[in-house]
């Protein structure tokens, strides 16, 4: 037996019960000198990808409620998206963003500059595409400090391998690390959870989730113009790689396929599925417009995933949970909307209701729930690792996506142990590099051919 095989292997109660990272942080955090903030109570914070997301998290972070956290320095590729989030930021924050020139860093080494700003026990924060998140995380390691990384956290196997054990290394240093999965910091999805767990539907055996929209992000790119560089753009470009985000079906549909597995507590263990490729014209990214995913549980349970991404059709955008003494709305609408609800029966009926959740009106947002609740593990110095579940929820989405594209059932360990990575040796690059996928003569890149191209995604 291989070490990865074993490494799998040691990880089967955990693709069960999700859990149990908790309690194993709270168990080595007993045995390790602790990381506390600064001296004199500030968080001081770094941010590393300063696009939507990376502003928003910036953002979340000086809004929270045991303050002050304070921003210090930030890096991106990208000189205008620095400036611009600088610029929003410092408008809304002004007493907390203190980012001199001397501090904005600009390149792909600039994550360590910017790291390199802060103490022990402060945090980085990384939003760039995930291909950098285990280079990122390992140097924030390295300095001690707490991490919030945005997911997903991994496209393929050897990434997903390498974060598991960056993982480890920082519960190993009473690390506190945030993954941007913030259903699970929804008070209504956390209230739902409890309630199934109670038995309220008895056991789960079909899940449903639907991201059913019209375009989204950046998943729908032209052919290249010549300028920036190839590298650069597809960087902006990244929802439209794999590489670079596992393209729309990681970074949009994650949310949902975590929260049902959460609802469930295990991880499913195969998966089939379909898709394809509709109105292109002349786009070159290698998204499918449709997905349908059958994620199969150990149990035989199921969870069903559609998604598509075309204007014109009805929209359909959120989840649902059915067991064998009742049924529950996981997500009104959205990612995690409110309210969450349970019913006798396997219809919504309101007739049928058996609870709907209620939130306080300060605890209503979970993009600022997650960052309370890690800021509140800093402070108190409790127990806080997200990275193996942030692992595994990556890990399952991308499971999904590679059934579609190739065709193949594929178990989620064959998923993990896969040797194809998409941007190796992503921890030398600099602003010349070349870019890990090549456009053809044509300007297109290689796409998913499903039952032609098995082996491999593309």
């Amino acid at each position: 037996m291989s070490e990865t095989t074993k490494h799998v292997s040691s990880r089967r109660e955990f693709l069960k019960h999700s859990g149990q990272i908790a309690a194993a942080t709270s168990l080595v955090g007993m045995a390790v000198p602790r990381v506390h903030a600064a001296e004199d109570n500030t968080i001081q914070v770094a941010l590393i990808g300063c696009g939507g997301r990376g502003t928003g998290a910036a953002a979340n972070a000086m809004s929270v409620k045991q303050g002050p956290v304070k921003l210090v320095a930030m890096a991106d590729v990208f000189e205008h998206r620095l400036q611009s989030s600088v610029n929003n930021l410092k408008k809304q924050f002004a007493d907390r963003v203190d980012v001199p020139q001397e501090r904005q860093f600009v390149g792909f080494d600039g994550y360590q500059k910017a790291m390199d700003c802060l103490k022990p026990g402060d945090v980085a924060i990384f939003t760039s595409p995930l291909a950098f998140r285990w280079v990122h995380f390992g140097y924030a390691i390295e300095k001690g400090l707490n991490v919030f990384m945005e997911k997903p956290l991994t496209a393929d196997g050897p990434t997903s391998r390498r974060m598991l054990k960056l993982g480890e290394a920082s519960v190993a240093k009473n690390l506190k690390v945030g993954v941007g999965l913030m259903s699970r910091h929804s008070r209504a999805l956390q209230q739902l959870h409890q309630r199934i767990q109670d038995g309220e539907i008895g056991d789960i055996v079909n899940m449903r989730g639907y991201r059913m929209s019209g375009g989204v992000g950046s998943a729908f790119s032209q052919k290249w113009a010549g300028q920036p560089s190839e590298l650069l753009w597809q960087i902006q470009r990244f929802h439209s790689f794999i590489w670079a985000s596992g393209g729309c079906f990681n970074d949009f549909y994650i949310h949902i396929v975590d929260h049902c597995c959460w609802m469930k507590n295990a991880w499913p263990v195969k998966a089939q599925a379909l898709g394809g490729r509709h109105y292109r014209n002349n786009a070159v990214d290698q998204n499918f417009d449709t997905y349908s995913v059958e994620y199969i549980f150990d149990d035989g349970a199921r969870l069903i995933m559609d998604g598509r991404c075309m204007g014109g059709c009805t929209p359909i955008y959120n989840s649902y949970a059915h067991g064998t003494k009742g049924s529950a709305v996981v997500s009104k609408g959205g990612d995690c909307g409110r309210p969450s609800s349970t019913y006798k029966g396997q219809t919504p009926d309101s007739a049928k209701m058996i609870w709907k959740s209620e939130v306080a009106g300060d605890q209503g947002n979970p993009y600022q729930n997650e960052w309370n609740d890690l800021v509140d593990a800093i402070r108190a110095d409790q127990p806080f690792n997200e990275v193996e579940r942030g692992v595994q929820a990556s890990l399952v989405s991308s499971l999904g996506r590679k059934a579609a594209h190739t065709g193949k059932e594929i178990t989620l360990e064959q998923m993990l142990n896969s040797k194809e990575e998409y941007a190796p040796g992503v921890d030398k690059w600099t602003m010349d590099s070349p870019a890990p996928l090549q456009a053809d003569a044509d300007g297109k890149y290689p796409i998913p051919m499903p039952g032609i191209v098995t082996d491999r995604e593309y």
